[in-house]
């Protein structure tokens, strides 16, 4: 891998890759051209209408905690959501990637921004997020260098055909002849 890919910010299908989005807010002037902007949701939910209205490409910044709910008539419009990540201890964006992906069919891109390390990778594939930004030198140098975390075990099913329906435990269940009488 060369050096300069090694410098770029986003992980993605296996390598990466430079950043075609461009940061907007109220105070930035949006671009002239048609480039694709990233806008924080509540500036985005402030003034939908002026994103959905331009040419290109809409991506919106979803910070950890924030309620995603009113985004859903607009989800057909966006191509990139970035969900925050301000520390490796706060999961609360876990769900709100399930939440899009799962409940409202969100079909775009999910991006794992903030504090994404090797360690969590896995288990934000499994909630739909398929690019990263990353920061963390060390698992930046993990991800060129193809080294990978594996989780077998899951305590959570999801939506997928690959592992138990959701809300089943087979792994807590008593064989038959072990179930106590009613």
């Amino acid at each position: 891998m060369s050096d300069a890919q090694a410098q770029l910010p986003i992980w993605k299908d296996g390598s990466f890759g430079a950043d075609a989005w461009v940061a907007v807010s109220a105070e930035t002037e949006l671009p002239a051209d048609p480039a694709p902007i990233l806008v924080p949701l509540a500036e985005f939910l402030a003034e939908a209408g002026r994103y959905t209205a331009r040419d290109g490409d809409i991506g919106v910044l979803v910070g950890a905690g924030e309620d995603v709910h009113p985004l859903v008539p607009y989800l057909g419009d966006l191509r990139l959501i970035a969900l925050e990540f301000p520390k490796f201890a706060d999961g609360r964006n876990y769900s709100t990637a399930r939440l899009l992906r799962e409940r409202f069919g969100y079909a775009g891109e999910l991006r794992a921004t903030g504090d994404v390390l090797i360690d969590q990778i896995p288990l934000m594939r499994r909630c739909g997020i398929v690019s990263f930004a990353v920061k963390h030198e060390p698992t930046r140098r993990a991800l060129l260098a193809h080294h990978s975390v594996e989780v077998r075990h899951y305590y959570q099913p999801v939506q997928s055909d690959a592992e138990v329906p959701a809300g089943t435990r087979p792994w807590a269940r008593l064989p038959a002849a072990r179930l106590p009488a009613a």
